[in-house]
């Protein structure tokens, strides 16, 4: 009952927050528990993720599979500042985000703060929630900083 009081609570933030991601992922979750079909929530939540960037991934795509970025583009894109400096933020993400895995795995209770600091930045911020893994590598980030500097004292 309390899962359900708050995906309830969580469709109501999403409404007044404008934030239909929320609402919809919420009401499907909540139906999914009302029809009993719990046992399909572990399923989703360990390939959740997985099919989320599976998607993601495709609409990032869609212009090379187009045909609306061409292999000319593609050497433009790469040997500019910007092109570069792309490179440079997609290699940084990637390692930043193994960063987050390793410290959900070493501590999974912050996935609470995670999916509540998501909520906040989606609600109040107008984010897009396609980063959990990101979200737990600037975690990771932050600890360190925080670890060092209160190291110092």
């Amino acid at each position: 009952m309390n899962g359900q009081i708050i995906l309830v609570a969580l469709i109501i933030i999403g409404l007044i927050g404008r934030s239909p991601i929320i609402s919809t992922a919420a009401c499907i979750l909540l139906v999914i528990k009302l029809v009993a079909l719990d046992r399909y929530l572990p399923a989703i939540e360990r390939r959740g993720l997985e099919l989320g960037l599976l998607f993601l991934t495709f609409s990032v795509l869609v212009p090379f599979a187009s045909g609306r970025i061409e292999t000319k583009h593609i050497v433009q894109a790469l040997t500019s500042w910007p092109g570069i400096l792309a490179l440079a933020g997609g290699a940084i993400a990637t390692y930043v985000n193994g960063k987050g895995l390793e410290m959900l795995k070493f501590d999974p209770q912050l996935i609470v703060g995670l999916v509540v600091g998501s909520i906040i930045g989606i609600v109040f911020f107008r984010g897009i929630p396609v980063g959990p893994l990101m979200a737990a590598g600037l975690t990771a980030i932050l600890f360190k900083i925080f670890s060092f500097i209160a190291g110092r004292f």
